[in-house]
This record gives structure tokens, C-alpha cells and sequence, in this order.
């Protein structure tokens, strides 16, 4: 099943007439993304070619759900017009559908307009934000399936175990450590670095402590801020299935950013040693190299009685 996008979500890419949102638009049609049409003001009417497929380009969002029953959107715009991009969507998805997954690429947005656009998700209890900053979300099939954002395609496989982090990067070597050890994914997600966003780690754990395809999680957070922390209180009382965590950041220096603005130390809370201790008083199995995700994994697994199952 996974988890928010099935393997045939139907997606609306908004910027899709920009140099991102066709490239990466290309990108998630050849993985086998049912892109189903795209966003920019004041082009409606318009055709773009993408992966040998004509798109249609609409004005609003409104035009575009209400043309394609679209229930996903990925935001390809500058941070000055994405907290407005993300909150048409949303607004859109809730009055024509009731529900919807917004993800939004973009970073750089001003914590201000965060604010304001998560707050204006929140109020719609149907619609799913993911990001903002962060590499999307993706829902391996058998031939392809749904990529929504900038993961690359090619190195996910179908299977069992969801995969949750905040870094992008860090998302693909986590996934590379599942495929070392035969076992593929349910879904993973980018959730974003940023300290205002919409999905959180206790709401990926959530929902793939209800999907009956997972059975293991590997979650990568970094320093700063209590989110790991959090999510380990709330998966030591509410979550069955093993956890893998890693933190990065171990290494960086106090009160010194390092790449997402949410990955700093402040006041001497939000290190990695604070979020590896509350990992390990939640029962969370460690790998303090990304390096180690897959043996830890393995371990995990063997100990829940997953190893030698038939895979999903």
C-alpha cells in the first residue's frame, strides 16, 4: 500500500514552464509519474512537451484539479511566490477534493511565509504538505511508480521498508543501504530541514506504523531543534516495528549553521549525543555511521522475525 502517494497518483506540477519544473518534470515522467498537467499564471492554454508527452498548462490550480482529478502537486517556484503557490493548492485540493498531497521543493523561503502557509494547511485536515526544502516523496513499484520531487529514480526498489529524513542526500544513501541488504522500500520521504514544515517525523512514523507493506523504518535526522527527540517519546509508546536511526551532524561545531536552517545547536540543546540517547531509551536501533543503516537494518530485521519472510 505505502504510504500518501500510490504508485498511481495523478500530479499536477506547478512551475512546470520553468527550467526545474520541466527537467525535473521529465525526469518523473520517465520513472512513470502520471503527470497529469501543470501550473503557471498567465500561460493557460499552453502546451509543453515532456518525455515525448504533452503536457497541458493551466492558470490556477482550480483549472487544473477541476481538468485532471489531480490529488498531488510538486512546487517548482521561487521562494518568494511559494508560500502562495503552496497555500493555492492546498486551498484548491480542499475545496474541490477534500484531500490532496502538496510537496514543495523550493527553499530559501522566509520563515514568515512558512508560518503562514503551514498554519493555512493545517486548518484543511485533508491535505498532506511535504517540505518545504526537501527532496519529495516516492512510492516504488514494480515498473516505475510515483516519484514527486528530485529524488533519483533509479536507485529505489519496491519492498518493505519505509525510509524518513530530513536530508537529501542522506535520504539516497539510506535507501543504497536497504538495497545492500536485498530489501527494498514502501516509501520514502524527504521531510526537509527547515524549521517550519509541514510533515514531521511522528507523522511519517505514524502512518507507516499502519501500512501493512512496512515493516521496519530507517529514520535520518541531524542536529538541532527536538524533532528526533520527539519522535523517539512518541514511537517508544506507539510504534511496533523496528526503527533504524542515524543522526548526522555529530561533528559540527557549536552554534555554527550547517546547511538547513534548522540544523544548528543552540544553548547547548540539540546535539547529536541528546538525540542518539533518546533514540536509544526508545529501543531505536543505531547506526552511528550511514555507512552501518544496512547491517543495523539487518540486525533489526532478524530480531523482529522479518528476515526470511516472502517480501512484499
Amino acid at each position: 500500500m505505502a504510504i500518501w502517494i500510490g504508485e498511481d497518483a495523478k500530479l499536477l506540477i506547478q512551475g512546470i514552464t520553468g527550467s526545474q519544473g520541466s527537467f525535473h518534470g521529465e525526469k518523473m515522467i520517465e520513472y512513470g509519474t502520471d503527470v497529469v498537467g501543470g501550473v503557471t499564471p498567465g500561460k493557460g492554454g499552453q502546451t509543453i512537451e515532456l518525455a515525448g508527452e504533452t503536457i497541458a498548462v493551466y492558470n490556477t490550480m482550480v483549472e487544473a484539479i477541476e481538468a485532471t482529478d489531480a490529488d498531488a502537486s510538486v512546487i517548482y517556484v521561487p521562494p518568494r511566490f511559494a508560500a502562495a503557490a503552496i497555500m493555492e493548492a492546498a486551498d484548491a485540493f480542499d475545496r474541490l477534493k477534500g484531500e490532496g498531497v502538496v510537496v514543495c521543493i523550493t527553499e530559501g523561503i522566509p520563515t514568515l511565509d512558512m508560518v503562514k502557509a503551514v498554519a493555512f494547511v493545517d486548518e484543511r485536515s485533508g491535505i498532506r504538505l511535504i517540505g518545504p526544502n526537501c527532496p519529495g516523496i516516492i512510492t516504488p513499484g514494480e515498473n516505475g511508480g510515483s516519484k514527486i520531487g528530485i529524488m533519483p529514480g533509479h536507485i529505489h526498489a519496491k519492498g518493505r521498508i519505509g525510509v524518513i529524513s530530513k536530508s537529501g542526500t542522506l535520504t539516497y544513501e539510506a535507501v543504497a543501504q536497504t538495497m545492500s541488504i536485498s530489501e527494498g522500500q514502501s516509501t520514502c520521504i524527504g521531510i526537509g530541514g527547515d524549521p517550519v514544515n509541514g510533515t514531521g517525523f511522528i507523522d511519517c512514523l505514524e502512518a507507516f506504523e499502519a501500512d501493512p507493506q512496512t515493516v521496519a523504518v530507517v529514520l535520518i535526522g541531524e542536529i538541532g531543534g527536538t524533532a528526533e527527540e520527539d519522535a523517539a517519546a512518541w514511537a517508544a509508546d506507539n510504534m511496533n516495528k523496528p526503527i533504524v536511526g542515524f543522526v548526522a551532524g555529530s561533528s559540527a561545531p557549536p552554534g555554527k549553521r550547517m546547511g538547513h536552517a534548522g540544523a544548528i545547536i543552540s544553548g547547548g540543546k540539540g546535539t547529536a549525543a541528546e538525540k542518539f540517547a533518546a533514540f536509544e531509551a526508545a529501543g531505536i536501533h543505531i547506526a552511528r555511521d550511514p555507512s552501518e543503516i544496512g547491517e543495523v537494518l539487518r540486525q533489526a530485521l532478524t530480531e523482529a522475525g522479518q528476515i526470511g519472510r516472502a517480501h512484499v
